[in-house]
């Protein structure tokens, strides 16, 4: 299975940037796994609407140019559906099962995610209805597909920092 994530922005912090390369080192023997940063769109603190819709559009270009036409678009947004680790490993399971294993996961910016985009989106995935920092939601996606590959091997799950 190849795996992408295609996210919003550049990860600074080197805490993230640690936890994420040891997910990305465990989900080696399971799938290949590859990060693609695409731009962040400069915006002024105080926007209108309008300008909000701009910088979700150029961001979404940026996204949809990184998506090739094969690909299982899963996007990580707040009124998508939330699954349990469990029904993740499984949708996952289900999608190598009948031949799509090119999954490509979008991570927004801080506006969210274009309307192009979540009319590309196969699976609209929420993990909370909480708001998260979306360079965290990389670290979380990361645990939670390592922790799907170990449900759908049988192997048990134990953290070992």
């Amino acid at each position: 299975m190849k795996i992408t994530i295609v996210s919003v922005g550049k990860l600074k912090e080197k805490y993230l940037k640690e936890g994420i390369k040891e997910y990305l080192k465990r989900l080696g023997a399971y799938a290949k796994v590859n990060i693609i940063e695409v731009a962040d769109e400069k915006a002024p603190e105080t926007m209108s609407e309008l300008e909000m819709q701009e910088v979700k559009r150029k961001e979404g270009e940026r996204i949809l140019s990184n998506i090739s036409q094969d690909a299982f678009v899963i996007t990580l947004e707040i009124n998508g559906k939330m699954l349990s680790s469990e029904q993740l490993a499984s949708k996952l399971d289900g999608l190598a099962t009948y031949g799509k294993s090119k999954i490509v996961f979008v991570i927004g910016g801080s506006l969210g995610i274009s309307e192009a985009v979540q009319k590309r989106s196969d699976l609209a995935l929420s993990f909370s209805k909480m708001t998260f920092p979306h360079q965290l939601m990389r670290l979380v996606l990361l645990e939670q597909v390592y922790r799907a590959f170990r449900i759908m091997r049988g192997e048990p799950y134990i953290f070992q920092g």
